[in-house]
């Protein structure tokens, strides 16, 4: 199956999870389509200021992947410079917030799976 970046759709959340400013989501694929644990496959587009505010994981991993731009990862109470290429695994009780700290939109890969 292939999706085609133009055939995605992206939803737009306000304050998530507590954050500043919008969060823009755009599934790879929709639950159903696929037969893992996965909960969510998604690129997360952070605009300059913009962010995910803390929350925790419990039953799931969270992958974080980023693809371009900078901003802040607090990993369970440790706050992280990251960019492009770098990657952050939070789960099993821990919690994480990211955000945009860089002059371009900060584009990462979210995956969450189910323990079961």
């Amino acid at each position: 199956m292939i999706r085609r970046a133009n055939e995605r759709v992206t939803e737009i959340r306000e304050q998530m999870r507590g954050g500043k400013g919008a969060v823009e989501i755009s599934p790879l694929f929709e639950k159903g389509e696929y037969k893992g644990k996965a909960r969510l496959i998604a690129q997360i587009t952070l605009n300059p200021g913009c962010s995910i505010g803390e929350h925790a994981h419990e039953g799931e991993d969270e992958i974080y992947f980023f693809i371009s731009g900078k901003g802040i990862v607090n990993d369970n109470g440790v706050i992280h410079e990251v960019t492009a290429g770098d990657s952050v695994l939070t789960g099993n009780g821990a919690y994480h917030s990211v955000e945009n700290t860089g002059d371009e939109p900060l584009v990462l890969m979210a995956v969450i799976i189910l323990y079961e």
